[in-house]
């Protein structure tokens, strides 16, 4: 659920020049519809990437931890963001900016790699993740993140997990509920 890049922070933190900025929780990164001129690399901390539709409700794709990249993929292809990006607990990010990114994607043959293999893990998370949701009910997933995670109820607002699970908070708050009366769950 709160995916992490390690290899790819250790080489950030090694060949960048630069200090991490800090974002607090809510502060956005990424605008949903915006041009991305920035790519950032999570020092600490967890973010969102989420998308919120006409109605005004979030569906969050994807909570992002330490070492993992955004805005990357947009600066690739030369697009506005999808999604949004913001923090959910306090961030410290690296900042690499569409030219200093570009240059090192050309010259840098560790960092492409590194960044190809970040891709391809995100297309592969995201087809298991889905395909998981798609396959079980929701109190199977809460297990399931629980015991991947333990403490993520206190670390990110349940708004988000429901967001995440594509339910709404009442229906999350009532499969908890069942599930901590069985003892299940924390």
């Amino acid at each position: 659920m709160i995916r992490t890049n390690q290899e790819l922070l250790d080489y950030v933190k090694k060949n960048l020049n630069s200090d991490p900025q800090t974002y607090l929780p809510h502060q956005t990164l990424i605008g949903q519809g915006k041009r991305v001129n920035t790519v950032y690399i999570i020092k600490s901390g967890i973010a969102k990437c989420f998308l919120t539709n006409e109605n005004g409700n979030d569906f969050v794709e994807e909570f992002f931890g330490e070492g993992e990249i955004v805005g990357e993929i947009e600066i690739i292809n030369n697009h506005v963001s999808v999604c949004g990006v913001s923090a959910v607990t306090e961030l410290s990010v690296y900042k690499i900016s569409e030219e200093n990114f570009k240059h090192f994607l050309d010259k840098d043959k560790i960092f492409n790699h590194l960044i190809l293999k970040a891709l391809s893990a995100k297309i592969h998370y995201k087809a298991l993740r889905h395909a998981h949701n798609q396959s079980n009910d929701v109190e199977m997933n809460l297990l399931r993140i629980q015991k991947e995670f333990p403490g993520i109820f206190e670390t990110i607002p349940k708004l988000d997990i429901a967001n995440y699970l594509g339910i709404t908070l009442r229906s999350l708050n009532r499969t908890l509920s069942e599930l901590r009366m069985r003892n299940l769950i924390r």
